[in-house]
């Protein structure tokens, strides 16, 4: 910068460019010169009607560059009053790019894009004046023309600041200027210095300032003229940009509130980023500095270097001599970080005149025992757990289920499901992998053994093995198509991917498996290819994309040569392609198939077994083809050196015995290719097996199959080949031995039901595919298989016959026996009709009789004891109508007396005789649950043991009830069975378990429900289980669905159990619970009312019992009995008058067990009985006040069944603390926003989402490797809740809660032993938990709210906490499995007044830094507990502390971020005597730099040398800081304020969303960038909404505002385009019309606007709903003569009196007609709050139907139909509706509301789901144009889902 020189220290820019004489610059329109009285110099007038007509331009040919490189630019000039005025200043940047920053006071909000800034400029007033008085009163300036007491102000812009913080640039230089009409110029100028226009040169000199400071006063030439004696600020106004403190707005250029006093410096800030700045101290310290200089500056170590622990205090007492507290070894790297932020006025104990940093020396005599009395000394152990454990034999309560997994999946019979392309070899040859829908199935080939691969939820679509068979990768079906890589012989995933594909069609692993390549869809169905990197997978590492490309061409296969990782080959329909990677790139090259150019290609395989050093041009690749070709490639020349053709197979026949060869004639479709050594093998369409010899010159081996082969591998020795056939056959060809080995047979289809023979453990299954088969469980091999044109839909074994019955979709009943493989008997239509499908087949349990049902309500009985089954009787109208109780429907008592089944209609359950179909009760289940607002229907029965007389039904409202097969009488009732209703059922024989299937889950209960967790649930089907069973010997359990699964049962038999069972063992928590007597409990389940005997009415609804919830029966039998071993600790821990709640006997600390170190001067530990009253400081978390809590009882889906899935989370909560972690050494970056954390690494690909919580998140914390997150929130028992987060996973691996209120802090210890949470100040605790098991090991409850805690980053046992009433040091102590925590309390000292400790952080194991609530930084000797320094970092609280090395990071309310230098801070021993002015030397704590935020500082994370971190702010923004090149980049940004609506632009590209802070922000839909943000001051915006147009240079914005006005934006110029106001009110919602000829608005008032986007105009006004706010308008295209009206579009608006009209327009036309009018009557509504709004929306597959829901006699969304005049559809609603939304692309509805539940409706089937992932109501909902993605907004959370189906 030597040639720059010239620029010192200032440039005047009208004499650098010699401007009066006009040849550097130029003037245009009214520019003159004038003497000006005030400043008694000339100065430019420029005037004029229009400000761009009239101005001064420097440079003047715009292609020059005034290239002034000064960082602060000055403007002296003086608005016109009246008028308005505008200033350009062209800037560049580093990267050559040109920026404008223009400042006018006719600009009414903020505007900025990547190459614009725009500011407004808020005139200030004459001091004393009335206007002065308004602004002042208004806490901002004058918006708009300048006031005529306008004066004249001195500005100054730092060009660097601005550039860094809006648009991330660094400045380069000024390249031009242009001053617009109308305003009066005096002069302008540049500087590295910031000039003070209100000190003379004089008070300059005497105050110290030196341009070596980076200051200075205003030259001469450039100051205003001061009267004698008189101040500055008194006459003139001098405004800098960016300006300091909170005032408001940010984003505006406008004068300071206070003024300084005359003869002093400027109150304005050092520059935002300075010099480092020096600060003055008393002698005595520097005399302590330079000694400690003298100790250990010699000895320093390098930055990055670990130091080691030499001294440890003793852990009893205060030493009485100690060794300096400094260590050799100085600085080295820490990975603890602290966080914060609030606002504390005060008024500090010295003037700083100089705004430096003031240091404070406390006396450092030794301790006293008055100073020993300050402190506080804790220490706890938390009370053992009563645990309830068997003893003597004598066996106590159990808690669960037992064993815990009840069920093991032991083996599947299937093969196959989205492909039977798939299926492996492994390296030995000694068994088989390959697909089984969602499972992976590997099969021993020796043993028949299968294990299981379990993890993915849909359909496995492709496999590929690595050359050594070490690595396993695996690919999903579906849009989220997800790609695993397992280790195959440890069978664990090791990576978990995104394939970036719909679906995968083919996986290929490079020989060595470092390369993975996968081929599939993109969302436009366009193939492509990617290729990821897996070399380090198996060491923990991640996969990364190699290389991605889009082809046109279609690929079928593709493989990795095994020769070399980067070379590729692919087929498919009219294209073979060779591939190579190179430079990160993929690249291909077709081979020329001349003539074969149209052909089909199926697959390709090199020639293996070969040496791997043959050169790769010598190597042949073979492919396969459709009409029979099979082709050999040249590798090297890329062209087809031999086809050759494989003829029909009847031709081998035919042709004298010959064995086939290639010849001419029709080919045969060849599927797939396997070439080894020596052979090569084909499977092809004729269900043929081939091996041929590489010359292919006869088939010298041929298996047949039953179907098409769609697969054949050849094993690695070439030995055995294996086959796959399309309709679910796995085998393989033994050469040696010439046999083939059938592996495995499946169905093709879903399976519908199966009945097992218990003597022959056989078992028999129909499915949809139309076949019926018998299996061996034994071996898992088809025995038999019937195949029929009828379609079978259930079957039935005779209990002791080899016979079995199997009913069919016709309403046929057929009987096999199975001995002779004939049928005995076919029974068609027994009710002399055309039957309906058969719905249930059961055999009596001694073989007599069998019975069957049909879909058309008909129930048969037949002569099972003779062969033909003749029929005994038929009932018609007997069963329930309908086919969803299939296959199942009849259930017989195992005493063979009653057959059961649902019937005469659902609502009805019937007993009957079995053996004459006589009734003998009827039960109507309709009844039993007087409360539910809904009628609940049968839909399976089971008996269980004949001893218990009961019948278990399955209802439409997912309950099971217990009824009394003698009374009908309801004996329990267990709700909430699964998330789906409940499918099949089953008992087993001894009657202790219950087995349930519901959707794709299985569940084994207790029969009893006497556990406090009644159930044990299991997965693996990727469809709805059809059925369920016990085996008849009890040992298993069998599901089908998509196959045969089954599962070993491992309950204990019944008669090891222990006879009797002791009362269970208490712990204090039941001992609180009230609870009745046995005989009472015994009354209550069983006195529920006697029912009549055709309707049984209950007295009283039954107890229910939900799913993971204590039964209350058990509870009553816990209370009422105690232990005599259990210690009582209630009279201790609260008075009997006042029982503390049951939950906090698990915090309850013995204080008195172990004595304090200070015996006279303890703390007490327990509350005091005062009501505990929140810090003044804004570090201190407290929740965003919620206006209505969640819904508990909502069940979120499935995994894997979600109709929709979280995409993106847009925003960050300031309103956390500490809730953003940083890991750089491992790329993790992590932060939450409302209830989720998002989880990104910075070198991966898209983020996770971290769904646990319910609650608003207050902080995070994670291990020092990274790999487990903790994160805290509330919950709704009042109790935090802290979820433990595996980060690789992301799922939770457990969640603990401790704290009552929230939690304030989250760390974990330097060697991620242990882990610490800190309470709020309604419960101070501090919890020590073991950070492997996550146990509670020891809880302290302080006097005082705690704000941070941090672990020592050199000693794992060492800790400190920080809150009100001072530092708390802590010590952990272990004694055996007991660990305990010392505590001792510090008050902060004296000479900071009354101050909270508001943040800490370590230097070095002996050093502490703490912040206060007023800006201070104290430096602590830990070993002595005495503070030795302070100084004055910031003039508000610091909520933020930082160290690493010689680097001090504080981050404020302030909204500044300051480095200090701290390499000198001195760290004496506490009893030397230092006489500071007897010792020499300098100390001093250096400022190095600082930047100012958009908001207060909540969390911070850095790097080893605080050179590189993230920053969080109140404002919702996470920043990016890099100080070495003092940058600023926003990483995630979001709305701070509520947000009031989300718009999608047609096109789906971008979104808008508004909030209440005037903003409006358009982001980028694909990346969720911001792009442009327009503001406007002091008004809320309500609604946001684009015009029709898609392109972008033609998409505008129009959003409504609080004052009435309509501001329409245009997008390709970030504009403002136009400025509407057609209400006096607020605008509710605004909307563009269907062609965009109008704008459609609507007001608080009712009053709906038709105005003109091209004129501004207002058309039209609708008063119709005059009275009443309009919360919704939508508008569609329909042409509308079919409701006899004219016009091409239609509207409605819906008001919050319950209104809703309907209107026809042709706005082209200017015609508008009301089409219809609705009015929903309603009850008054007596509630506090407001009542739910009225919502109606068009739907948008018919616009003829109309969907309204609001405040209502019941909660529900309405369906009205235009045409038919009336109400076609109701779905009831839990709760009222906040938002509704329609979907374009499907029958979907999403439904918000205050109990944050989005509930996703299935219009047409009315199926629903639940997501619940917001933190409070939901406020708006919105489907994309094309349905495809959906919006959901909760006060400032905007969360994107991408929509499935439902």
């Amino acid at each position: 910068m030597a040639s720059k020189g010239w620029e010192h220290p200032y440039v005047n820019v009208f004499k650098h460019v010699k401007l009066e004489e006009w040849k550097r610059s130029t003037k245009e329109g009214d520019v003159s010169t004038r003497m000006n009285k005030t400043l008694r110099c000339s100065v430019f007038s420029i005037r004029g009607p229009v400000p761009t007509n009239s101005y001064i331009l420097v440079p003047q040919d715009g292609n020059r560059s005034l290239g002034l490189t000064g960082r602060y630019f000055y403007l002296l000039f003086r608005p016109t009053p009246g008028k308005y005025f505008v200033v350009h200043l062209d800037v560049s940047t580093k990267e050559n790019q040109v920026v404008r920053i223009s400042f006018s006071n006719m600009f009414k909000e903020f505007k900025s894009t990547s190459t614009w800034l725009q500011f407004p400029f808020l005139c200030g007033a004459a001091k004393d004046s009335v206007y002065e008085t308004t602004a002042r009163a208004a806490r901002h300036g004058l918006v708009g023309p300048a006031p005529s007491s306008v004066r004249w102000t001195c500005l100054m812009l730092d060009l660097q600041q601005i550039l860094s913080v809006y648009l991330d640039c660094c400045y380069s230089s000024l390249k031009s200027i242009k001053l617009c009409a109308n305003m009066a110029v005096k002069n302008m100028c540049t500087s590295d210095l910031l000039l003070d226009p209100g000190v003379s040169f004089s008070e300059a000199k005497l105050a110290g300032l030196a341009s070596s400071r980076g200051t200075g006063p205003m030259p001469r030439e450039m100051s205003f003229p001061l009267p004698k004696g008189g101040s500055w600020h008194d006459f003139y106004d001098y405004i800098r940009f960016p300006s300091e403190g909170t005032k408001l707005p940010f984003d505006s250029i406008q004068k300071g509130n206070s003024q300084p006093e005359a003869g002093l410096i400027s109150s304005q800030r050092a520059p935002i980023r300075e010099e480092p700045r020096f600060v003055d101290v008393s002698e005595a310290v520097q005399a302590r500095v330079s000694l400690i200089q003298q100790l250990t500056a010699p000895k320093s170590l390098l930055r990055n270097q670990m130091p080691s622990v030499t001294n440890v205090p003793d852990v009893g007492g205060v030493p009485t001599s100690q060794k300096n507290g400094c260590h050799d070894d100085d600085d080295h790297q820490r990975q603890s970080s602290s966080f914060g932020s609030g606002r504390h006025t005060f008024t500090p104990s010295c003037d700083a005149e100089d705004g430096g940093a003031h240091v404070y020396l406390h006396a450092e005599d030794r301790l006293s025992e008055d100073e020993e009395s300050e402190e506080e000394f804790v220490c706890t152990r938390v009370p053992h757990p009563v645990h309830l454990t068997s003893s003597n034999g004598k066996g106590e309560k159990e808690t669960k289920l037992i064993p815990d997994p009840i069920l093991r999946l032991s083996r599947i019979i299937g093969f196959g499901g989205a492909t039977t392309k798939c299926a492996l070899w492994t390296k030995s040859g000694d068994a088989v992998v390959y697909p089984c829908h969602a499972i992976i199935v590997s099969l021993t080939i020796s043993s028949n053994q299968q294990s299981f691969f379990i993890g993915h939820t849909e359909k496995v679509s492709a496999l590929a093995f690595d050359g050594n068979t070490t690595l396993l990768a695996s690919a999903q079906t579906g849009s989220h198509s997800v790609v695993r890589v397992w280790n195959y012989h440890k069978r664990n995933c090791l990576a978990l991917f995104r394939s970036h594909a719909h679906s995968l069609l083919t996986l290929s692993f490079s020989y060595g498996g470092g390369l993975l390549c996968g081929v599939g869809k993109d969302r436009h169905n366009k193939t492509m290819v990617v290729v990821w990197n897996t070399l380090n997978v198996g060491k923990g590492g991640e996969v990364t994309i190699l290389a991605k490309a889009h082809t046109d061409v279609d690929i079928l296969a593709m493989k990795v040569a095994f020769f070399d990782e980067t070379r590729m080959v692919s087929c498919g329909q009219d294209n073979i392609r060779l591939w190579r990677m190179r430079s990160g790139k993929l690249r291909s090259c077709p081979v020329d198939l001349g003539e074969f150019h149209s052909v089909s290609f199926t697959d390709v395989a090199f020639q293996e077994g070969t040496s791997f050093n043959l050169h790769q041009d010598d190597r042949t690749l073979y492919a396969s083809s459709r009409n029979g070709f099979i082709f050999e490639i040249d590798y090297s020349r890329v062209v087809i050196a031999n086809v050759r053709k494989l003829l029909p197979a009847h031709q081998q026949r035919a042709d004298r015995g010959e064995k086939r060869t290639f010849n001419t004639g029709p080919g045969i479709a060849i599927n797939s290719i396997s070439v080894s050594s020596s052979i090569c093998c084909t499977g092809s369409d004729d269900g043929f097996l081939r091996l041929w010899p590489l010359d292919f010159s006869t088939v010298f081996l041929e298996a047949e199959h039953e179907g098409p082969v769609s697969l054949v591998s050849a094993s690695s020795d070439g030995l055995w080949v294996l086959a796959g056939t399309s309709n679910g056959t796995l085998g393989f060809l033994d050469i040696g031995n010439r046999s083939y080995n059938t592996l495995m047979r499946s169905h093709t289809d879903a399976v519908l039901g199966f009945s097992m023979d218990g003597i022959r453990h056989h078992l028999t299954t129909a499915s949809s595919d139309g076949t019926v088969r018998v299996w061996n469980m034994d071996s898992l091999q088809q025995l038999y298989d019937f195949v029929s044109e009828d379609s079978p839909c259930s079957v039935a074994f005779h209990p002791s016959e080899q016979v079995f019955s199997c009913g069919f979709n016709s309403g046929v009943v057929r009987i096999f026996d199975i001995s002779s493989a004939k049928l005995l008997a076919e029974h068609k239509y027994v009710t002399h009709r055309h039957g309906g499908e058969v719905v249930g087949l059961a055999f009596s349990p001694d073989g007599e009789f069998m019975y069957s049902a049909d879909s058309q309500g008909s129930l048969a009985l037949y002569d099972a004891s003779e062969e033909d089954h003749r029929v005994i009787r038929v009932l018609c109208n007997a069963v329930a109508r309908g086919t969803e109780r299939a296959p199942d429907a009849l259930a017989v008592s195992r005493n063979n007396r009653c057959l059961a089944f649902v019937g005469p209609s659902e609502y009805i359950v019937t007993i009957a005789d079995s053996r004459s179909l006589d009734e003998l009760l009827h039960v109507d289940v309709s009844i039993l649950d007087v409360e539910s607002p809904q009628l609940d229907s049968a839909l399976k029965v089971c008996f269980s043991a004949a001893s218990t007389e009961q019948l278990l039904v399955a209802t439409s409202a997912n309950k099971i009830l217990w009824l009394s097969t003698q009374t009908g009488r309801l004996l329990r009732e267990v709700s909430k069975v699964h998330k789906h209703r409940c499918s099949s059922l089953a008992v087993s024989d001894d009657c202790r378990f219950l087995l349930t299937a519901g959707h794709n889950a299985l569940k084994v209960w207790d029969y009893n429900m006497r556990l406090g967790v009644n159930a044990q649930m299991f997965i693996g089907h990727s469809q709805p289980i059809c059925q369920v069973s016990f085996t008849p010997d009890q040992l298993g359990v069998v599901s089908v669905g998509d196959a045969v699964f089954l599962w070993d049962f491992l309950a204990h038999p019944a008669d090891s159990l222990p006879a009797s069972r002791s009362p269970p063992r208490l712990s204090h928590a039941s001992a609180l619970k009230s609870a009745k007597p046995a005989e009472e409990t015994s009354e209550l389940l069983l006195s529920n009312g006697m029912p009549r005997r055709w309707a049984p009415l209950p007295s009283t609804p039954p107890p229910r019992i939900d799913v993971g919830t204590l039964d209350q029966v058990d509870r009553g039998a816990l209370g009422s009995s105690f232990s005599d071993g259990t210690p009582t600790v209630l009279t201790a821990a609260a008075p009997a008058t006042e029982p503390r709640p049951a939950a906090s006997f698990l915090k309850v600390t013995e204080l008195h067990s172990t004595p304090p170190l200070n015996t006279g001067h303890t703390d007490t530990v327990e509350s005091n009985g005062k009501k505990p009253v929140r810090p003044d400081c804004y570090r201190h978390f407290i929740p965003r006040f919620k206006t209505s809590p969640a819904d508990q009882a909502a069940a979120a889906p499935q995994p894997g069944e979600e109709g929709v899935k979280l995409k993106a989370v847009i925003g960050y909560n300031g309103n956390g603390r500490g809730n953003m972690v940083w890991r750089p050494e491992q790329g993790l970056f992590a932060y939450s926003c409302g209830c989720v954390v998002v989880v990104e690494y910075f070198h991966a690909g898209s983020p996770r989402h971290l769904q646990g919580h319910g609650e608003e998140i207050s902080c995070l914390a994670v291990t020092n490797d990274a790999r487990t997150l903790a994160s805290a929130a509330g919950s709704g028992n009042g109790r935090s809740l802290v979820c433990i987060w595996d980060v690789q996973s992301g799922t939770c691996r457990k969640s603990v809660s401790h704290h009552r209120g929230e939690v304030q802090s989250l760390a974990f210890s330097r060697d991620d032993r242990f882990f610490l949470s800190a309470g709020d100040f309604s419960e101070p605790a501090v919890a020590l938990w073991s950070a492997k098991t996550f146990q509670l090991l020891s809880s302290v409850t302080v006097s005082g709210p705690i704000h941070d805690v941090a672990f020592s980053p050199s000693s794992a046992s060492q800790l400190a906490c920080v809150g009100s009433q001072g530092v708390y040091f802590c010590l952990i102590q272990s004694h055996g499995s007991n660990v305990d925590l010392e505590v001792r309390g510090v008050k902060a000292p004296d000479e900071l007044g009354e101050v909270e400790m508001t943040a800490l952080c370590y230097r070095l194991d002996s050093i502490l830094f703490t912040a206060t609530n007023r800006g201070h930084v104290c430096s602590w000797d830990v070993d002595a507990r005495h503070c030795f320094m302070s100084w004055e970092a910031n003039e508000g609280e610091i909520g933020v502390l930082l160290c690493r090395e010689n680097r001090l990071l504080t981050g404020s309310n302030t909204r500044w971020l300051q480095l200090w230098e701290v390499e000198a801070v001195p760290c004496l021993k506490p009893g030397e005597k230092v006489a500071g002015a007897e010792r020499g030397g300098s100390g001093m704590v250096v400022l190095a730099q600082e930047i100012m935020l958009d908001g207060a500082t909540v969390s911070a994370a850095f790097d080893s040398t605080v050179d590189m971190g993230v920053v969080g702010t109140t404002a919702g923004t996470l920043w990016y800081i890099n100080w070495s090149d003092s940058s600023s980049v926003r990483l995630v940004s979001g709305h701070k304020a509520k947000v009031n609506d989300v718009a999608f632009s047609s096109d789906e590209r971008h979104f808008a969303t508004c909030s209440e802070d005037g903003s409006v922000r358009v982001w980028s839909a694909p990346s969720n960038e911001l792009l442009v943000q327009f503001q406007v001051l002091n008004q809320a915006c309500g609604c946001v909404c684009w015009s029709p147009s898609s392109g972008l240079d033609e998409a505008c914005v129009a959003a409504g505002y609080g004052d009435g006005t309509l501001r329409i934006f245009q997008l390709a110029s970030s504009e403002m385009e136009m400025k509407l106001h057609p209400h006096q009110v607020a605008v509710t919602s605004v909307l563009y019309s269907a062609e965009g000829h109008v704008i459609l608005s609507a007001g608080k008032n009712g009053l709906v606007a038709i105005s003109s986007p091209v004129s501004g105009a207002t058309v039209r006004v609708i008063k119709d709903h005059k009275g009443a706010s309009v919360s919704t308008i939508q508008c569609v295209k329909e042409q509308c003569k079919k409701f006899g009206l004219e016009g091409n579009e239609m509207w409605l608006a819906a008001s919050a009196d319950r209104r809703v009209s309907l209107w026809a327009a042709d706005w082209s036309k200017n015609k508008c007609d009301l089409l219809d009018w609705l009015t929903f009557p309603a009850p008054a509504y007596c509630e506090d709050d407001s009542p739910p709004p009225s919502l109606a929306a068009i739907c948008p597959a018919d616009p003829s139907l109309v969907v309204y829901t609001g405040y209502g006699v019941e909660k529900e969304l309405l369906f009205y139909s235009l045409t038919k005049k009336q109400m076609i559809k109701k779905i009831a609603l839990p709760h009222w509706a906040t938002c509704i939304s329609l979907s374009s692309k499907s029958q979907l509805i999403a439904v918000g509301s205050k109990e944050r539940v989005l509930k996703l409706i299935n219009s047409s089937s009315g199926r629903f789901q639940n997501f619940m992932l917001h933190s409070d109501s939901l406020q708006k909902c919105h489907f994309s144009p094309t349905g495809t993605f959906l919006f959901t907004a909760s006060y400032n959370e905007i969360l994107l889902w991408q929509v499935l189906d439902l």
